[in-house]
């Protein structure tokens, strides 16, 4: 295992206790998120439903950072699960689409997005077409998932 790697589900886990703090929902994932920089210091994170109903982990983790921040180019963001490529909520837009915005050149995931709630949910297809480097720790997955057993996944 490279020391990447290792890095990476360090801050997975990290993550994962993040996506726990996330309330509940039967409509909705619970989701962690944290942004890290090139220096491989911690620069944000987010989770679901942290500061609105409607919030998603990647959001909050960007909506705490200046959209120019200088550092988002160089980071890695770690998500419990795939970016969404769309939302229910019409008036927001996708994290696929913000993380792109923002220029993340990393992005470590978890778990896919099933059919629970989004049909074809193809972030990590978006991400990648645009170059952007994505991980998937699926040993994680598990682990990523068990909040959301209420959901009957």
């Amino acid at each position: 295992m490279s020391d990447e790697t290792r890095g990476d589900r360090g801050w997975m886990r990290h993550a994962i206790g993040l996506a726990r703090l996330s309330p509940q929902s039967p409509t909705a994932f619970s989701v962690g998120a944290v942004i890290v920089g090139a220096d491989g210091v911690e620069i944000s994170h987010g989770w679901s439903r942290e500061t609105d109903e409607k919030v998603h982990a990647e959001e909050s983790a960007l909506n705490k950072l200046d959209p120019d921040d200088p550092r988002l180019p160089h980071a890695t963001v770690y998500s419990t699960l795939e970016p969404c490529s769309q939302r229910a909520s019409q008036d927001r837009a996708p994290c696929t689409d913000r993380l792109l915005r923002a220029g993340v050149r990393r992005v470590v995931i978890a778990w896919r997005e099933p059919g629970t709630f989004v049909v074809n949910c193809v972030g990590v297809e978006k991400l990648r077409e645009h170059g952007i480097e994505v991980i998937e720790l699926q040993d994680l997955a598990e682990e990523a998932m068990s909040m959301n057993r209420h959901l009957r996944l």
